[in-house]
């Protein structure tokens, strides 16, 4: 046990020493352009809306994923399970899209 202690001790010790950073990391982390200095800031704002659309065509590029082995599945089972199954997954999806569309999630001009 008091192995296992001074051996996490020192490791954590050492990883500190590493992970210092110094004035030389600093223009390391600085962006670079052909040399010069550069004009305008590399971190540009990222726009939170187009994040959203994003995450929306992700969510239905996966229902459409979801649903499409189902319609070959349905050969072999039971049609009126897969049906209400697919339903009500449709139905979360719709409402959820209506969610967001109500709170103006889907607007991109405010």
């Amino acid at each position: 046990m008091m192995l296992s202690l001074v051996l996490t001790i020192m490791l954590m010790v050492m990883c500190a020493l590493i992970s210092k950073t110094s004035k030389k990391d600093r223009e390391k982390m600085s962006p670079f352009e052909c040399g010069f200095d550069p004009k305008s800031s590399a971190r540009m704002p990222f726009s939170i809306q187009f994040f959203l659309i994003a995450v929306l065509f992700l969510i239905f590029d996966i229902e459409i994923a979801i649903i499409l082995p189902v319609i070959i599945t349905m050969k072999w089972s039971m049609t009126k399970t897969w049906i209400l199954t697919i339903m009500v997954f449709i139905t979360v999806l719709i409402m959820g899209l209506y969610h967001e569309w109500n709170y103006g999630v889907l607007e991109w001009a405010n």
